[in-house]
């Protein structure tokens, strides 16, 4: 069987943002990311990808990373327009899905996997974290990643055997286009998306989460800190206001800050939940549309969302099938 596409998508914005300057979150370099694509398309040759299409830009982040490698890979970039924002993620995605991409790897934070899957809400996605907050994306060693990609682009392991759909919110404002959030999304009392990181508890009234862990920075670390347990099949809503319980929340790398939360329930998949503005609604921890007074946002947890690649089950299959043992010519594995 020819191989498959494997795409490759890498923000060159993320680990990059205004919380490096109010908080204490680490940058994460262009080179570092060179770093990080070169150990990832090192382990997917050597798992049988040859053919890898790629979001490119100004940084030249993928160029560079293969250059000098001398990999058997037919590498394209995709004819993407160019707008140095989101809109770039979303429209490389949408041209993978028309290309059929077998596998595609996301470099970036909770923001770029979001906007991958607004492109492509059903992509196969193996997120690597780059961002500031990495609720979403995995950390595992690029090379090893990239040997997990590189066989699903192989077809060597099936995806149905490689990946789990995970769950997503549906955003529907009111006369708007919809939108989704993977993470969580909040309803924030400003009136402007400025620099679009959430920081400000004060500023906060309610939040949805598909997440509730303590061991994360953001808004799904206020469920976590509070002790509540993943909403598992679907979402928790969280008021947030005075009074309330006040609870303290890592809300970026390096950010301890008090949240006065005043009520939380369970909101099943399938079930709408209603916000109405003034505010703005921040997706996966990013002010991203302004909802003007009296204007609705339905907000649906759903349970269709991305396919996720597990690593470490397509490498536990791949070895269980003996995918890495290599065979002497004019021997057999018995032998």
């Amino acid at each position: 069987m020819e191989p498959g596409i494997l795409g490759v998508i890498a923000n060159p914005a993320s680990g990059k943002d205004i919380r490096r300057l109010i908080a204490h979150a680490a940058v994460v370099s262009d080179a570092a990311k060179r770093g990080i694509l070169r150990r990832l398309l090192i382990g997917a040759a050597a798992a049988g990808a040859r053919r890898v299409h790629y979001l490119p830009g100004p940084h030249r982040l993928v160029e560079d990373a293969l250059d000098g490698l001398g990999l058997p890979f037919e590498a394209e970039p995709l004819p993407v327009d160019l707008t140095g924002s989101a809109l770039d993620t979303r429209a490389a995605a949408r041209l993978l899905r028309e290309r059929g991409a077998a596998a595609v790897v996301v470099l970036g934070g909770d923001g770029t996997c979001r906007a991958a899957a607004a492109g492509w809400p059903h992509i196969p996605l193996l997120p690597l974290s780059t961002g500031t907050n990495n609720v979403f994306p995995l950390t595992c060693e690029p090379t090893v990643a990239g040997l997990a990609a590189g066989l699903v682009a192989a077809a060597r392991v099936p995806l149905d055997d490689a990946a789990n759909p995970c769950p997503h919110i549906r955003v529907d404002v009111e006369g708007e286009p919809p939108d989704i959030a993977l993470v969580d999304a909040a309803l924030v009392t400003d009136r402007f998306t400025g620099a679009r990181a959430v920081w400000k508890p004060a500023e906060l009234a309610a939040v949805l989460l598909l997440r509730s862990d303590p061991a994360v920075t953001g808004l799904a670390a206020i469920g976590g800190m509070l002790g509540l347990p993943g909403p598992g099949a679907g979402a928790l809503a969280i008021d947030i206001g005075e009074p309330g319980r006040e609870v303290r929340v890592p809300l970026a790398p390096g950010l301890v800050v008090p949240v006065s939360v005043r009520s939380h329930r369970e909101v099943p998949f399938g079930e709408a939940i209603e916000w109405r503005g003034p505010g703005i609604l921040a997706l996966d921890g990013e002010r991203e549309r302004r909802l003007l007074p009296g204007q609705r946002a339905s907000l649906v947890p759903c349970a269709d969302g991305p396919l996720l690649l597990d690593p470490g089950r397509i490498l536990r299959l791949a070895a269980a099938a003996g995918l890495f043992i290599e065979v002497p010519c004019g021997a057999s594995y018995a032998d």
